[in-house]
């Protein structure tokens, strides 16, 4: 196990800069994952700490040793694909072995790694099959059992899960998970899935348009985003963003033709325009009531219903997250209370956070 740190990363594809200026590091045995859309420079930035990819400046290391410009294979990592990347023509047992066999790896020490791991992986009775014999979860079990043989300081994921249906999906989360509790080796995840990524981390790097947005555990990220971008991208249903202005004490929010009160005050930023970010579960019908909406769509879920409404004077959508057994009808007005200490306040025209 090692750490892994990123000081100044940056990558240029001819004029155009795709990562700019990554500082992170990640603990010896941490899992984090790295999060954000597609294109936002996530999974060039795990190719960077692989050396699949050169990066235009800045520098990597794994624990003490500054492997900059050491090749992937002398890095001692394990990446495990979207796409698998097995053998055909190999059995399982091959495949997990195929490393340790091309590092001149003893016979018996391979077959006890390989056997070990399988039986991790609950993989014992598919050893003399071919992949073209597997399921995908299967094929997946055998990519991280090649990974784990090795045994490698640091484990790169790269979106391993988005070729597998649903429930598939759910069920190697938590083997992935229960996974890196038994080995606790330095691991660094892809994902543009943020139900992977709050579920896996241990901490969160939110990436947008290469740049890092946020670092943090899941819970910080979710009740802190740092910007609009956080907050609308974390969380399904995303934050309601609503526009508005701070009063001229700062200690409000006029939205339209309603005031809505804060938990703090903002007086350097009185009067400014602002964007209030409210989380559809924190918004609730009647008690105090603060926003007038018109229900537009409701979506019975079951455990939960979700309805849309449209605000009144600002007009802008917003999404409460409701009781399943709600009753709520397309048309109705609604009178909608925000408890003060769940708002989040951005500025507008960055899009940063003002406050805690």
């Amino acid at each position: 196990m090692a750490e892994v740190r990123l000081g100044g990363v940056t990558k240029q594809f001819g004029a155009v800069r795709v990562i700019h200026g990554v500082d992170c590091t990640i603990a010896d045995g941490e899992f984090v994952v790295i999060l954000g859309p597609s294109g936002c420079g996530k999974s060039t930035l795990l190719r960077i700490i692989a050396g699949l990819e050169q990066q235009t400046s800045g520098q990597v290391f794994i624990g003490p040793r500054d492997v900059t410009l050491v090749e992937p294979k002398d890095r001692n990592i394990a990446m495990v694909f979207q796409n698998y990347a097995l053998y055909p023509h190999l059995s399982v047992f091959e495949n997990m072995a195929y490393g340790l066999k091309v590092r001149g790896t003893p016979r018996a020490e391979v077959d006890t790694r390989v056997r070990r791991a399988a039986r991790t992986l609950e993989l014992e009775a598919l050893l003399d099959r071919r992949p073209r014999q597997l399921s995908g979860g299967q094929r997946q079990r055998v990519a991280m059992g090649r990974a784990i043989v090795r045994d490698p300081q640091v484990f790169l994921f790269d979106e391993p899960l988005s070729n597998l249906d649903a429930k598939l999906r759910v069920q190697m989360r938590v083997e992935i998970k229960r996974l890196h509790q038994s080995l606790r080796t330095t691991s660094v995840y892809v994902t543009h899935d943020q139900v992977e990524a709050m579920t896996l981390a241990d901490r969160l790097i939110v990436m947008n348009a290469g740049r890092v947005e946020q670092i943090g555990t899941p819970l910080e990220v979710y009740t802190t985003p740092a910007s609009t971008f956080v907050g609308g991208f974390i969380g399904s249903p995303p934050m309601n963003m609503l526009s508005g202005r701070l009063s001229a004490s700062g200690d409000s929010v006029e939205l339209g033709d309603t005031a809505v009160a804060l938990a703090g005050a903002f007086p350097t930023h009185a009067g400014r325009p602002i964007v209030l970010g409210i989380r559809p579960e924190h918004m609730s019908i009647g008690g105090r009531s603060r926003l007038s909406a018109s229900v537009e769509l409701v979506e019975a879920l079951g455990a939960d219903t979700l309805v849309h409404a449209t605000t009144g004077s600002a007009k802008d959508i917003v999404t409460l997250r409701l009781p399943g057994d709600a009753r709520v009808d397309r048309g109705q007005r609604l009178a909608i209370d925000v408890a003060p200490a769940n708002l989040h306040v951005f500025d507008r025209d960055s899009g940063q956070r003002l406050g805690r």
